[in-house]
């Protein structure tokens, strides 16, 4: 039996990948066994045959889970940048895909870098439990292998992500629309963003920013209030599905990325899928990834600014997306 241990997955781009992954296991005839965190219990998962639990995402309820079924898997993946919290007979696998444990950006919270500091070093004290970890670029697996001693042999590349699958209602492209999809980690970077925004449209009078802030992100929310009292077309469209996200890049001219570290970035990926040009951060990340229109600076305002009226230009090139999706190949492994 297979167990997919996904206690610390919830949200943003990490639950994406998750109900993508079961939804491509529950079509093949293995024996799986879910176990999940318990914030996202009331969603209803298509199960045929395979079991689930739900838990609270602590140490001690995950340890707990492992003491009593060490010797039932045969194959583990862990689906949350944490190996098992014991050794376990089962051939482990642990999906990383957290640059927030390799590099923490300098303008985050005290805090917060607190509470990964913490987290490292569970994971380092965890990292004998498992036998390979899989990362989606070559990046990430250079820094995970530099930071925490790994072989790069037992680090192995395998990208996935879920393709659109919806027919969209229009294939219009609307001139100067750029939107951000994007959760909001402070990392994110959405209060430059607008400024820059702002700094362009006072200069050239075209553009449309649109972004996915949630109800409860009250510092944005009200950056994006001030901004549209004064005149900003700015639009904050809140959460988005995945039929009305593919609609949304459809019809976007550009989608502009400054977060400041990301392990994948799956809305580059998945705006080049639909035709959107990339006006990304001048990072690693964005590089492992795609070939971007455009660049910029993601600290720096005026090069986000910049970076906003070279889009105005008629010959910008198309972004290229230089991954693919091995949904399949990871599956194979489990067994």
């Amino acid at each position: 039996m297979i167990l997919i241990d996904a206690l610390y997955i919830n949200n943003s781009g990490g639950k994406v990948l998750l109900d993508y992954l079961i939804e491509e296991l529950e079509k093949t005839d293995k024996e799986v066994f879910y176990l999940l965190d318990e914030r996202i219990q009331k969603e209803k998962l298509q199960l045929k045959k395979n079991k689930v639990i739900y838990l609270k995402a602590s140490l001690i309820k995950r340890r707990n889970f492992y003491k009593e079924n060490k010797h039932q898997f045969s194959s583990i993946l862990c689906f949350g940048n944490l190996p098992p919290n014991i050794k376990t007979s089962a051939k482990v696998y642990t999906y990383f895909h957290q640059l927030l444990f390799l590099d923490l950006p300098k303008e985050m919270s005290f805090i917060s870098k607190k509470i990964y500091y913490i987290k490292t070093r569970f994971l380092n004290a965890f990292k004998k439990n498992t036998d390979y970890w899989m990362v989606q670029t070559e990046l990430v697996k250079e820094k995970l292998s530099k930071k925490y001693g790994i072989q790069g042999s037992n680090i192995l590349v395998i990208p996935f992500y879920p393709p659109f699958t919806s027919e969209v209602k229009t294939n219009i492209r609307k001139e100067h629309q750029y939107i951000y999809v994007s959760n909001v980690s402070k990392h994110k970077n959405h209060l430059r963003l607008i400024e820059a925004f702002a700094k362009f449209y006072d200069k050239h009078k075209k553009g449309k920013l649109i972004l996915t802030i949630p109800d409860d992100a009250s510092e944005i929310l009200n950056s994006i209030n001030v901004k549209v009292n004064q005149g900003y077309p700015v639009e904050n469209i809140g959460f988005v599905d995945r039929n009305s996200l593919c609609q949304l890049y459809t019809e976007s001219e550009y989608h502009i990325f400054p977060s400041l570290t990301e392990s994948f970035g799956l809305g580059l990926v998945e705006a080049i899928e639909n035709g959107c040009k990339i006006i990304g951060a001048d990072l690693p990340y964005t590089y492992a990834v795609c070939k971007p229109s455009l660049v910029f600076n993601p600290l720096e305002v005026d090069s986000i600014t910049e970076a906003l009226s070279l889009s105005l230009q008629k010959n910008t090139i198309n972004s290229e997306s230089k991954v693919k999706n091995e949904i399949n190949t990871l599956i194979s492994l489990l067994h």
